[in-house]
């Protein structure tokens, strides 16, 4: 991966296309730092909801109520965010991949640090949730543009032995939003009260993040357009209405890529948003344990994103995929049988550590199959509307249904919820031909 200004994009496209495209350094930055924000966001809201939300906007309510319509709050952004990607794979398609990450990273971040500076339900009342929501769904929409943006900036700029793991350098951006995330509330949740946590402290994740969209921002202002936006513009394969190109032409791939994407939205925020709030109620967890636990898990989940992106571009991305799914539902099935009883330490370890490294295997490929799904013309679009309708189905609401199930019958019944989106997802894969191979200039 060498820096070199010029270099021929793709080993199938012709010797006489040959383009410029950004060098590596600018790539993993400019591809990185928008998802690093996005999960900052979406982890610093997810603890959020899952400690402080339910004294902060829902006093009045009991705590169990007060707990499950605090998630629901966080599931407003899924919902928003099938919106942001029609809405930005639409210009993304149209107008370029440049300008259309700019404006949904400046979205993301503004609805970010309202949400910080908002007033609770003791200053406005019903109206502080009203507007707790609002801002939740426009940080949807902006996140909608977010995910399929920042890997067509990777995956358009690279070798064609090398793709997904170019696409993996969007995918880090999630353990590295985390771990800043929740190393910023380990650090918040050691230095100050309770109280001062309740009071003020939550707060801070959303307004640090206003720095992170200055310096996203100036990165991808530095980068050029995609080689391979470029080369369909000067080709005219540019699609006046690239909404409805998708839809007419590629709709059975947008269910595939939503049903096989499904299964890792779910697993991940059972991993993370859902078991912070069961350990800490169900098994005598401290907060900030937890945090460090999943910290520490989430390096792993980085380096797993990495090998198993290598192994996507020798092996192919199906039979990786195939793998890590199969090793989920063995997972789920066997996990609660360790992940009970009081602060279970080492059944708590199995479920991040098992967890996390299997979940890396499943992750880092998407970045590369998801787009491969698309032609050029309609990539931004296809694989973004995938990706944010996976995010409902398998994530917006994955915390309160495994917070149900747990309450109805037991935690096996959480372990069957995952299990039955893997299959799903497996089901996905097994009818999806391999990409490896395709040519991805068209």
């Amino acid at each position: 991966m060498e820096d070199t200004p010029e270099t021929t994009l793709n080993s199938v496209e012709p010797a006489s296309e040959t383009l410029q495209r950004d060098p590596v350094k600018t790539v993993i930055l400019a591809s990185m730092i928008g998802t690093a924000i996005e999960f900052f966001d979406f982890y610093a809201y997810g603890t959020a909801a899952a400690t402080y939300f339910p004294h902060v906007f829902f006093p009045k309510l009991t705590p169990a109520i007060a707990f499950i319509l605090s998630l629901l709050t966080f599931g407003v952004a899924f919902v928003a965010r099938p919106l942001g990607s029609l809405v930005f794979g639409h210009f993304g398609d149209k107008l370029g991949r440049k300008k259309t990450l700019v404006v949904s990273l400046l979205t993301m971040g503004t609805a970010t640090v309202v949400i910080g500076v908002l007033p609770g339900y003791a200053t406005l009342g019903i109206f502080a949730v009203v507007l707790l929501c609002l801002a939740r769904f426009i940080q949807g929409i902006g996140l909608g543009g977010e995910w399929s943006g920042a890997v067509l900036v990777a995956t358009e700029n690279a070798p064609a032995n090398r793709r997904a793991l170019y696409g993996a350098f969007p995918e880090l951006g999630a353990p590295i939003g985390f771990f800043l995330s929740n190393g910023l509330y380990f650090i918040l949740e050691s230095t100050l009260t309770p109280a001062q946590m309740q009071a003020f402290g939550w707060r801070i994740p959303f307004l640090v993040s206003a720095v992170l969209v200055v310096v996203g921002l100036l990165v991808r202002e530095k980068m050029q357009e995609t080689p391979l936006f470029r080369l369909a513009m000067n080709q005219s394969k540019v699609q006046k209405s690239p909404l409805a190109e998708v839809f007419k032409k590629n709709w059975a791939q947008i269910l595939k890529g939503t049903f096989i994407m499904g299964v890792a939205y779910t697993f991940f925020y059972l991993l993370t948003t859902w078991s912070l709030s069961y350990v800490t109620t169900a098994m005598s967890f401290d907060n900030r344990e937890w945090l460090l636990l999943l910290m520490m898990g989430v390096v792993l989940f980085g380096v797993m994103i990495v090998v198993a992106s290598l192994f996507a571009d020798r092996i192919g991305r199906k039979r990786v995929l195939v793998t890590g799914t199969l090793m989920i539902i063995a997972f789920a099935l066997v996990f609660p049988f360790f992940f009970q009883g009081q602060h279970n330490l080492a059944g708590g370890l199995f479920f991040i550590f098992v967890g996390f490294f299997i979940y890396g295997i499943i992750y880092g490929p998407v970045g590369a199959l998801l787009p491969e799904l698309f032609p050029t013309s309609t990539r931004y679009s296809g694989s973004g509307i995938a990706y944010n309708l996976a995010a409902i189905i398998g994530a917006a609401f994955a915390p309160t249904i495994a917070s149900f199930l747990v309450d109805k019958w037991g935690i096996h019944s959480v372990g069957y919820y995952l299990a039955l989106m893997a299959v799903v997802s497996l089901v996905a894969l097994l009818t999806t031909k391999e990409t490896k191979s395709i040519d991805y200039t068209k």
